[in-house]
């Protein structure tokens, strides 16, 4: 069977399942969802995602099944392009819409020009500090457990990543529609906020789709309805050949 979301997933082996995830999902419960609907099916399968997707994104998530997920660490560190959008002129604590805005700012000085510059000044290799509304871990506690009950960690360790292009798609201000291409452990929703520091005017993460992981792309994968479909359609015609 070929490794692609666009087949039946039943395969005893394992797949890699390549899932479009809706927003407000997170990705532990598209692996529960897939993985429930395995057992209801009576296909028993171990089930894990190849590298998280905030609730707040949509776009592709790669699942392995099986014996497959024994390589999710190979997927894990596949480079990752994502489309979304920055508003520009405010800021939010969590960099994206979880928080209320602040800091509203006036943006008619800002040009074309300055926009783009300041998109091809964020390209490179730099240090990046997850931000405090993340999953990483802290003395037993993710970022975002502390971050909601008020507390602040100012020694988060920094990563060295990689925005390898931060194409700008559209200006209709306050908002950019961007295209960025980043390595494994960039957090988006940080580079906008820097984006906006960058102007001098504030910005934070208005919108995000995760579109290709690897050579993976999110218009092979299929949606998490049709997912469950595919492994209900597989148990039932394994029943007919019984």
């Amino acid at each position: 069977m070929k490794e692609s979301g666009k087949e039946a997933p039943g395969n005893a082996a394992g797949d890699f399942l390549l899932v479009d995830k809706p927003v407000e999902w997170t990705s532990f419960d598209v692996v529960a969802k897939i993985r429930n609907t395995y057992t209801s099916a009576g296909l028993r399968r171990k089930v894990g995602h190849c590298g998280t997707l905030d609730p707040r994104a949509s776009g592709l998530l790669i699942l392995a099944t099986g014996k497959k997920t024994k390589q999710i660490s190979g997927l894990e560190a596949l480079d990752k392009v994502y489309e979304g959008v920055i508003k520009l002129g405010v800021m939010t604590e969590s960099h994206d819409t979880e928080t209320p805005e602040f800091g509203h700012c006036s943006i008619d000085r800002l040009t074309v020009s300055d926009i783009r510059a300041a998109a091809a000044a964020l390209e490179g290799s730099h240090m990046q500090q997850p931000p405090m509304h993340s999953a990483v871990w802290h003395k037993g506690k993710r970022l975002y457990e502390l971050a909601r009950k008020g507390e602040h960690v100012a020694e988060r360790k920094a990563r060295e990543i990689c925005v390898k292009s931060f194409e700008i798609l559209g200006i209709d201000l306050p908002f950019v529609r961007f295209r960025m291409d980043v390595t494994k452990g960039a957090y988006v929703r940080v580079l906008a906020h820097d984006f906006g520091k960058k102007l001098g005017v504030g910005g934070y993460l208005y919108e995000l789709r995760r579109v290709a992981i690897g050579e993976f792309s999110v218009s092979d994968a299929l949606s998490v309805a049709d997912t469950v479909e595919s492994i209900m359609r597989e148990a039932r015609e394994r029943e007919m050949q019984e």
